[in-house]
């Protein structure tokens, strides 16, 4: 869904955790291996959305977002969803521990 690749982006360039950078600094992939969305409600045509995303700790290598998007006007709740992503190398190999720049991360922001 694009509001919530919208608001990783948002999260990311506010928060240092941009995924260009954890690619090009630290070579590591990050892509989504599970997503889910539950639509509570439509978005219309010419409607404003406001997307409130959600960091959620992990004792795991791995990057675990919330979501919640409003309709501006009025603040209605109309999805709610959830994704993780995991950390590769280029060549596929999953990262089963945490990264060190994940861990400094988490020390900074947490």
């Amino acid at each position: 869904m694009q509001y919530f690749e919208d608001a990783r982006e948002a999260f990311g360039d506010k928060y240092g955790l941009n995924f260009l950078d954890i690619y090009e600094q630290h070579g590591f992939l990050s892509p989504i291996v599970q997503l889910t969305c539950d639509y509570k409600y439509p978005l219309r045509y010419g409607d404003k959305a406001l997307v409130e995303i959600t960091y959620l700790d992990s004792p795991a290598a791995k990057l675990v977002f919330e979501y919640r998007i409003f309709r501006h006007s009025n603040g209605e709740l109309l999805t709610t969803g959830k994704t993780v992503q995991v950390f590769t190398r280029p060549n596929g190999e999953l990262q089963l521990t945490i990264p060190p720049f994940l861990e400094a991360w988490k020390k900074k922001w947490l």
